[in-house]
């Protein structure tokens, strides 16, 4: 009797039937398993810390360059996405988390790359000894640092104002934390994430440089990739192949637009609160996901596994615990500002004495002028991009049609690194003999800038239609219009975009302030200078005396400005 090796291909369920759409599907997922396992041998090589690893400006090697950029992006991101929607959730949920996480956060947001680098690189290689991948970690870490902020103040804002007829909605239905968070809070906060993983992609562009080519306390470690062909290239004054570099980098930004930004914006307009299907296109690659038997399975994994996650934190779950008298609740909040204050006055007591060591009293009062020199550049230019980039944020917004063109070039814009524009400004300052201390301002902004616009853009689009609709027929118009309809709409959003600007601006004071274009060097008066000045010294207490002053102005524009608007946009001004 012949034996049967299992049942024919039609005998299958429907869901395990592979089509046509496979053939596109498999490829791709193959050959993105097969680079991921490439990058992740090349980042394992063996390496010993001095040793020097050549950087080609051979126009051929971009490719490869370009896939290694590419992948500690991709493991940042990923990164920063847990990070985000776990920080978050906390510090929005928890009246005492969110006392120290958003200090915290702002504090991080406000710490420069190089700060980050000169404090990880260290351990990271002592956790890899005679690896690469302790380089390679640090640099993917000095990636998270320039995306994980502003993906986090997002779902922050989106859980603060989440609609109070969706939460009440949610207790009619008995829904657990764990399902009123994956069910209800996240899916409100995935519009703005989407964009906001867009910016933060533009955003690690914007410090791929920093974190290819590292320079702490006089070690050079050049990583190879995009950023370090970069440096290698101003480093060599070599136009052609910054020209390379950006071509490059232009088609690498149109590729992830494809391949990822662009299906999860369409996917993402699902969660809108307008459910009108009018100017709704879906990309080719987001028909092949949907399309494909492969990528059914997985989807159906992913779901079984939550399935499993609802059905164990159901069993585990009995009555909610009793809640603290009134009094006891107020001692308890008390005792935990007062722990909370005793430890922030502890870090500052140990960062003074150590700073205090070998720097005078005299030297720290310059500092904190340096730094309000640079917080006056800071917010002046905040200023003139909001007054710029709302109104042009809106009009886009409102057309999502347009707002599908525009993406991939705000998206280059945003990615363009800063210091490419630098030797046009030395040439252009020079010649014209103009004052660094104002022209140098500007580059401080140009990468910043867009997660102005960016969250401007996804606000218009969540704008419901019917709201539109409503305003159009009742005759609202102009001036009133922006007071009563537009402005409350997209203002939860243009405060993250704006204090996302703000600490971005911030850090990209340590290398807007001094711009080095080959031997030529020009520099402006203000903390970022200090801060690139002592890192590239190598001294620690000054270095510690910078990060310091620049977080104290960093928190204190937080506390008295944009928390304030925060707390505005979450109370009063919400569509709901």
């Amino acid at each position: 009797m012949e034996q049967r090796w299992g049942l024919p291909l039609v005998a299958w369920p429907s869901r395990l039937r592979p089509n046509s759409w496979d053939l596109v599907a498999l490829p791709l997922a193959l050959g993105a398993l097969a680079l991921a396992a490439w990058g992740g041998t090349a980042m394992t090589a063996r390496y010993q810390l001095g040793e020097v690893l050549p950087i080609s400006l051979d126009p051929w090697m971009l490719p490869q360059y370009a896939l290694r950029t590419v992948l500690r992006m991709a493991w940042a991101l990923a990164a920063s996405l847990v990070f985000s929607l776990g920080y978050a959730a906390l510090a929005a949920k928890s009246r005492h988390a969110e006392k120290i996480l958003i200090p915290v956060l702002d504090i991080l947001q406000s710490v420069p790359i190089l700060g980050f680098l000169s404090i990880t690189v260290t351990g990271f290689i002592a956790l890899f000894p005679g690896r690469l991948l302790g380089v390679e970690c640090a640099a993917i870490f000095a990636i998270f640092t320039s995306q994980a902020w502003n993906m986090t103040f997002s779902v922050y804002q989106s859980l603060r104002t989440v609609p109070a007829e969706l939460i009440e909605a949610a207790r009619m239905y008995h829904l657990s934390p764990w399902k009123r968070f994956w069910r209800l809070e996240v899916p409100h906060a995935i519009p703005t994430l989407v964009w906001n993983m867009m910016m933060s992609v533009s955003g690690g562009w914007f410090f791929v440089v920093a974190s290819e080519a590292i320079t702490v306390s006089g070690q050079s470690i050049l990583l190879p990739g995009v950023g370090s062909y970069i440096a290698t290239a101003i480093q060599q004054r070599n136009l052609v192949a910054i020209g390379y570099a950006v071509l490059v980098m232009l088609v690498v930004i149109l590729l992830y637009d494809q391949l990822l930004f662009r299906p999860l914006l369409a996917w993402s307009r699902k969660f809108h609160a307008d459910v009108s299907t009018e100017d709704n296109p879906r990309p080719w690659f987001l028909i092949v996901l949907q399309r494909a038997q492969f990528f059914d399975l997985v989807q159906r994994g992913v779901l079984a596994v939550n399935r499993s996650i609802d059905r164990g934190l159901a069993g585990l779950g009995g009555g909610h615990p009793p809640a603290l008298e009134t009094r006891r609740r107020v001692w308890v909040g008390r005792a935990f500002d007062l722990a909370v204050a005793l430890l922030a006055v502890a870090a500052a007591g140990w960062i003074v004495a150590f700073v205090r060591e070998t720097v005078g009293i005299g030297e720290i009062g310059w500092v904190f002028l340096l730094g309000l020199l640079t917080a006056t550049r800071v917010m002046i230019l905040i200023g003139v991009a909001s007054v710029i980039w709302v109104p042009i944020g809106v009009w886009i917004g409102l057309r999502p049609r347009l707002a599908d063109r525009v993406q991939p070039i705000v998206q280059f814009l945003a990615a363009f690194p800063a210091n490419l524009f630098f030797p046009a400004a030395v040439v252009l300052i020079l010649r014209y003999r103009l004052d660094p201390e104002i022209w140098l301002s500007p580059l401080m902004i140009l990468g910043t800038q867009w997660y102005i616009l960016f969250n401007v853009i996804g606000g218009a689009m969540a704008l419901p239609a019917e709201l539109r609709l409503a305003a159009q027929n009742l005759g609202v118009g102009n001036l009133l219009w922006w007071r009563r309809v537009m402005l409350p709409a997209i203002f939860p959003a243009y405060v993250t975009g704006a204090v996302t600007a703000a600490g971005g601006s911030w850090n990209a004071s340590i290398v807007a302030e001094i711009v080095q274009w080959g031997d030529t060097t020009l520099s402006a008066t203000g903390l970022g200078a200090y801060i690139a000045r002592t890192t590239a010294e190598g001294d620690a207490a000054r270095i510690w005396l910078g990060i310091g002053v620049l977080c104290l102005y960093v928190l204190a524009f937080n506390r008295l400005l944009w928390r304030r608007l925060y707390d505005l946009a979450a109370e009063r001004l919400r569509l709901d």
